[in-house]
């Protein structure tokens, strides 16, 4: 079933409040998804690359990893521990030695770019919430999902967002029924998949997109095409979001703007927080109908 959400900022003001109002959207759709939650906050670049780790020994994994990190790259790495996640932030040129670094000692990567962070973990979206202090986070935008699983296992990997390129990722409720197939198809091109999950085919398949030259909204029409199922994507990029319904449009979703912000929810009630919602523009997105906005 799985609940999404999505919140994107048109008035800097709010920027403050987006952890703290996207926390009590995620929350509101518990019930749609008890098993794990997630949530990618886009906030302020400092210039260099921010790496989102997790480890499930993270108190052994973490201690003493930035100054290994910065022996090991040539250079400084500072890091964030939150929970069982941790912010690295480097030279964007030393990306490829630290996802090697990291493969090698079996800490996890969720997620890489200027502006992006990915906190998810199994659990309630009350308690992963309450973990990573993600009310605490400003930003200009970001999107959560709250999981059902049914495809595949309940484990930190299987949790949305996945993001499989810089500043991207992808919340899904749905299911796609050739995601084996274009697995196969991505794989030829060099890009792999990590988890059985159908969600990080499709966000895999906007990176290859995305990396041909497409811009969002041209990624997003090609999945109305090139996958096939029930699906409602939410995309984050660096520079906004965007969502997508399949043509039958059987998973439920609503959307809400006003001058403050464009909001997205499964369901009416995940927006009724929201500061304004009275008088925003609520509308269902129309099947196989690309919405994107960017800064």
């Amino acid at each position: 079933m799985c609940g999404i959400v999505g919140l994107f900022m048109k008035n800097d003001a709010l920027r403050p409040r987006l952890g703290d109002m996207l926390s009590d959207m995620l929350i509101t759709m518990s019930d749609r998804g008890p098993d794990s939650a997630g949530i990618a906050i886009y906030g302020d670049t400092g210039g260099d690359l921010k790496m989102t780790i997790q480890s499930d020994n993270a108190a052994q994994d973490f201690d003493g990893l930035d100054d290994a990190l910065s022996t090991a790259l040539g250079g400084p790495v500072a890091l964030r521990r939150i929970d069982t996640h941790a912010v690295l932030t480097l030279r964007a040129d030393t990306e490829k030695p630290a996802r090697d670094f990291m493969a090698e000692r079996g800490i996890r990567i969720m997620g890489t770019g200027a502006a992006m962070e990915i906190f998810k973990e199994v659990g309630l979206p009350a308690d992963v919430t309450e973990r990573f202090s993600i009310r605490a986070m400003s930003g200009s935008h970001g999107i959560g999902h709250t999981r059902m699983a049914t495809e595949s296992a309940v484990t930190t990997n299987g949790a949305h967002p996945f993001s499989t390129g810089p500043d991207q990722c992808l919340v899904h409720n749905g299911s796609l029924s050739n995601h084996n197939d274009v697995r196969r198809k991505l794989a030829r091109k060099g890009l792999h998949t990590e988890t059985q999950n159908d969600t990080e085919v499709a966000a895999l398949y906007l990176t290859s997109r995305l990396a041909d030259g497409a811009n969002l909204g041209e990624a997003l029409d090609g999945t109305l095409t090139d996958l096939d199922g029930f699906f409602t994507f939410v995309v984050g990029t660096r520079n906004g979001f965007g969502v997508v319904r399949d043509p039958i449009a059987c998973k439920p979703a609503v959307m809400a703007e006003t001058d403050d912000y464009v909001a997205f929810g499964s369901e009416y009630r995940a927006m009724a927080p929201l500061p304004g919602i009275e008088t925003a523009r609520v509308w269902e997105p129309e099947p196989a109908t690309v919405y994107f906005w960017e800064r």
